[in-house]
C-alpha cells in the first residue's frame, strides 16, 4: 500500500518510498514571483555564482505580488528580476498584468498529474489540486534547485480528509476548508500532505479542489493533494497538458484519516486573527465593516467573480465600505468581461484591481487603516497581513464577503441567492 505522494516520488526515482524517507529528486516544474525572485536571483547569481541553469525550460516567472509596483524601489526588483531571466534564457516570465502564480501556471499548461512542484511561495500547495506533488521553499532552496534541477525532500505523511454529503445551497469550498482549519487546528497537518478524498470530492469542481488545496499549509501542510477526475484531466488536455499519472492513495495506506460531512457545513468566517479561529457566519453575524477584498489565489476565479456579481446584481454596496475586487488572472478578468460580471460589481460600487494579489498581503490596493474591519476571500487573517497591526480581517467565502458588502456588516448569503 501506499500514498499518491510516495507513488509519486517512486514513480520519480524508479524505486519504492515511503514516508519518512530523504530523497534528492529532480523537480519537473520550479516557479517564483517578483516577491521572491530578488532573493532567489541574488543567491543564485551574486552568491553562488551561477550564471546558466540546466533545465530553463522547467522554470516559470510570474509578476503578481506588487502589480503594477507600488514603489521605485519595487520597481527597480523587478527591473533585476527581467534582466536576470534573460540572462538565464528563461523563457516563461509572466509580467504585470497577467496575473498571480498559481492560476497563472496551470492556466498556462505548465502542470501536469505526478509532476514534483516547488515554487518559492508557500501557496504553491494550490497547484496539488491537479494530483502533482507541489510545496512551498524559500529562496535559497530555490537557487539550489535552478543550478541543479533536483532537491532534497523529506516524503511527507498523508492525512486524509474524507468527504461525503454534499454542500447545501450557500455554502461553498472556502466554507469548507475553513470547516476543516477549525476541526483541525492550523497546526493539525503540520509537515504532511492534506489529501482530499471521498465520494463528495466527485462533484467538486477545478476551483473549488484548488481552493482546497490553496488553504492546506494553513493547516501546516507542506502540500494539498487531489486525485484526478475527468473534470481535471479536461481541463489540463485544454492547456495542451496530458495526464499520464491518474494514481491516488491505497485503502488504508494514509497515516491519519478525518471525515467530513458536507451537509453538515454552514457559511463560515475566519475571525481575527487566526486562520483556525473559525465560526459559522451567524455567531458574527452584523459585525461593522469597512473593506470587502474579493480576490487571491484562493478565491480570485471565474467561479466565485460570478457568484459575488449574482448577489451584488441589481444592489449597492453600502454607503462607508470599499469594495476590491481583483480578478487571479487576465484570462479570468476577461472570461468576467464577456459574461458582464465586470460590468454588474462596478455597477454595484466595486473597484476592480489588476490580476494579480492586491490587497492580500498588504502592500497596496487596499490596505486597512486602525481600527478598521475587512471581509477577506484570501487565506490569512494574521495581524498587519492587509495593513495596519490595528485592523482585523475575517476570511469568508466570494458570497458571504459579497453580501457584506452589500449590508455593510458580516451577513448571510444565503438570504440574496434564489
Amino acid at each position: 500500500m501506499s500514498t499518491a505522494v510516495e507513488k509519486i516520488f517512486a514513480r520519480t526515482l524508479g524505486r519504492r518510498v515511503e514516508a519518512g524517507d530523504f530523497v534528492e529528486a529532480p523537480v519537473d516544474l520550479m516557479y517564483f514571483h517578483d516577491g521572491t525572485g530578488p532573493l532567489v536571483l541574488k543567491h543564485l547569481v551574486e552568491e553562488m555564482e551561477v550564471t546558466s541553469i540546466p533545465h530553463p525550460e522547467r522554470t516559470v516567472i510570474v509578476f503578481d505580488h506588487s502589480a503594477p509596483p507600488h514603489n521605485d524601489q519595487v520597481a527597480d526588483l523587478q527591473r533585476y528580476v527581467r534582466k536576470w531571466a534573460s540572462k538565464l534564457r528563461i523563457k516563461y516570465l509572466y509580467d504585470l498584468g497577467e496575473g498571480i502564480c498559481h492560476q497563472v501556471v496551470p492556466e498556462k499548461g505548465h502542470v501536469k498529474p505526478g509532476q514534483i512542484i516547488i515554487g518559492a511561495d508557500s501557496h504553491t500547495c494550490t497547484l496539488g489540486a491537479f494530483a502533482a506533488f507541489a510545496t512551498g521553499i524559500g529562496a535559497t532552496d530555490m537557487s539550489y534547485a535552478l543550478a541543479t534541477s533536483t532537491l532534497w525532500f523529506k516524503v511527507p505523511e498523508t492525512l486524509q480528509v474524507k468527504m461525503k454529503g454534499s454542500l447545501s445551497r450557500g455554502v461553498y469550498s472556502k466554507d469548507l476548508i475553513l470547516y476543516i482549519a477549525g476541526r483541525l487546528s492550523a497546526s493539525g497537518a503540520l509537515g504532511k500532505t492534506l489529501e482530499f478524498s471521498g465520494p463528495a470530492l466527485a462533484s467538486f469542481s477545478v476551483a473549488d479542489r484548488m481552493t482546497l488545496c490553496n488553504m492546506a499549509v494553513e493547516l501546516g501542510a507542506i502540500s494539498g493533494f487531489c486525485p484526478v477526475n475527468e473534470d481535471v484531466l479536461k481541463f489540463l488536455r485544454s492547456r495542451g497538458a496530458h495526464a499520464d499519472f491518474t494514481s491516488s492513495t491505497d485503502e488504508g495506506a494514509a497515516d491519519e484519516v478525518v471525515e467530513v460531512d458536507c451537509s453538515e457545513v454552514e457559511p463560515m468566517v475566519a475571525a481575527p486573527s487566526t486562520v483556525d479561529n473559525v465560526k459559522p457566519v451567524a455567531d458574527v453575524e452584523g459585525t461593522p465593516v469597512d473593506e470587502v477584498f474579493i480576490g487571491s489565489c484562493t478565491n480570485g476565479r471565474i467561479e466565485d467573480l460570478r457568484v459575488a456579481a449574482a448577489i451584488l446584481k441589481e444592489r449597492r454596496v453600502a454607503e462607508g465600505v470599499r469594495l476590491v475586487v481583483v480578478p487571479a488572472s487576465r484570462e479570468v478578468y476577461l472570461q468576467a468581461l464577456r459574461e458582464g460580471i465586470i460590468e454588474e460589481l462596478l455597477k454595484a460600487g466595486a473597484m476592480i484591481g489588476v490580476p494579480g494579489c492586491g490587497p492580500c498581503l498588504g502592500l497596496h490596493m487596499g490596505v486597512l487603516a486602525d481600527g478598521e474591519v475587512a471581509v477577506s476571500t484570501a487565506n490569512r487573517n494574521f495581524v498587519g497581513r492587509m495593513g495596519s497591526k490595528k485592523a482585523r480581517i475575517y476570511l469568508a467565502s466570494p458570497a458571504t464577503a459579497a453580501a457584506s458588502a452589500v449590508e455593510g456588516r458580516i451577513a448571510d448569503p444565503r438570504r440574496y441567492l434564489p
